[in-house]
């Protein structure tokens, strides 16, 4: 720029001060461009102070951008403002709509401001607006919120219910289709399958003792002729329902027993003992007249009705919802079995005393307390809901091999029931 340049810029300064405020035109030749604020006037308002409270915190964020050219400065939040944020934000936002009146409808000219120069002028203590603080509140409460959330789905992924009949779905032996239609169809009629607890005292000739020895030895008899699992629960619920309703003198006793078995053969097994073999392993204490006749009696006393849920039906179901292997499956028929015996045992639903066999089991193997959101959706049963039952089961383990009843401690000591009843009990349920 040259000096000529200068005078003429030095001489325009020096109209528009003796114009005095008022920003009086300056004359121009040739074509008229955009009409221009004098600069008395752009000059008037750095100088002279706002009509209203400068404050960084009270302008909008597109007249802070169009005045400082820079971006909102953002910063922590702090507890002093977070908690004046209720209190404020209505006024803020009530000033934020005004519009100073000293704004021009004219497009100003750009004037850049520092932002540490406006703190000077607000002796140092530039505030970081409330909105800003409010929105960086709502986002943090939403990470949180997220990582909340994350972690929830994390449990409901572990802790989910598995579909324990996908891998059969091509099965038509496992009838997918109406195998939960039919498990609830043994849970409602389970009850009718159950007898009192204390039926044993309107036998007048008859004790628990008697049944516990009966039981036992029934045990080893199936084992012997190498029957059905499912033979021996019928069984033996055919005793329990007969006895409750029925007096028996104690010399009849094995008789009932021996003709239960056969009940129970003739609806369960494709090949049914004779009755020669039966008393035969009676030692020949009844001949073949007496047992066809407890037969009739038993069958017309029952009405019957042998179809009724055991707890071998609730225990195939509920291992192959814990997932079993080998080991697990027979040490679980181990504890169940050790149960048939004790006559204390009948206050329980078959359902239960399977569902406990199975935890009690899985307690044994793997040395403390496991009982998965999937056992518990497809048993019914909660771990607490177990928990008496399977302690009475861990003292049954106990004594397993003591005393005179140990037929189920013979029967799973061998190779076939890979040596179970060896296991050491899970006494610290107890």
């Amino acid at each position: 720029m040259g000096r000529s340049d200068e005078n003429s810029l030095g001489l325009i300064g020096s109209m528009n001060l003796q114009g005095g405020g008022g920003g009086g035109k300056i004359k121009t030749t040739g074509t008229t461009g955009p009409t221009r604020r004098a600069l008395s006037t752009i000059n008037k308002n750095i100088i002279e102070a706002p009509s209203y409270p400068y404050a960084v915190n009270k302008r909008s964020v597109s007249q802070r951008d169009g005045i400082c050219n820079k971006p909102p400065v953002h910063r922590p939040i702090t507890r002093k403002f977070a908690a004046q944020l209720a209190d404020q934000k209505p006024q803020i936002h009530e000033e934020e709509t005004k519009k100073p009146d000293s704004v021009s409808s004219e497009e100003p000219e750009r004037i850049v401001i520092d932002v540490d120069d406006c703190d000077e002028e607000e002796g140092g203590d530039f505030h970081e607006p409330m909105f800003v603080q409010h929105t960086e509140a709502m986002l943090e409460e939403i990470d949180m919120e997220q990582k909340e959330i994350e972690m929830e789905d994390a449990d409901e992924e572990e802790e989910r219910v598995i579909d324990i009949d996908a891998c059969d779905e091509k099965n038509p032996l496992a009838v997918v289709e109406y195998v939960n239609d039919m498990h609830t169809f043994y849970r409602k009629s389970e009850n009718l399958s159950c007898v009192p607890p204390n039926y044993m005292d309107n036998q007048q000739d008859l004790n628990e003792r008697m049944r516990g020895i009966l039981i036992d030895w029934l045990i080893e008899v199936h084992y012997k002729f190498e029957l059905m699992e499912e033979t021996l629960y019928l069984t033996i619920n055919v005793i329990d329902r007969f006895l409750a309703v029925h007096q028996i003198v104690r010399k009849k006793l094995q008789l009932v027993g021996v003709t239960a078995l056969l009940l129970a053969c003739k609806y369960e097994e494709v090949s049914v003992p004779v009755v020669d073999d039966l008393i035969l392993i009676s030692d020949k204490a009844y001949t073949r007249r007496e047992v066809l006749d407890m037969e009739k009696l038993m069958a017309n006393t029952l009405q019957f009705n042998f179809s009724l849920p055991t707890p071998y039906v609730f225990m195939k179901r509920f291992l192959k919802a814990a997932q079993s292997d080998k080991k697990l499956e027979v040490l679980s028929f181990f504890m169940i079995e050790l149960c048939l015996v004790e006559y204390e045992m009948l206050e329980y639903l078959p359902s239960r005393l399977a569902a406990s066999a199975i935890y009690t089991a899985q307690c044994t193997l793997k040395g403390f307390e496991e009982w998965s959101k999937t056992c518990e959706f497809h048993t019914g049963y909660t771990e607490e809901q177990l928990l008496a039952c399977a302690r009475k089961m861990v003292a049954f383990h106990h004594k397993a091999g003591t005393g005179k009843l140990t037929g189920v401690h013979r029967k799973y000591n061998t190779s076939k029931f890979c040596h179970a009843a060896r296991t050491e009990p899970a006494g610290f349920l107890l």
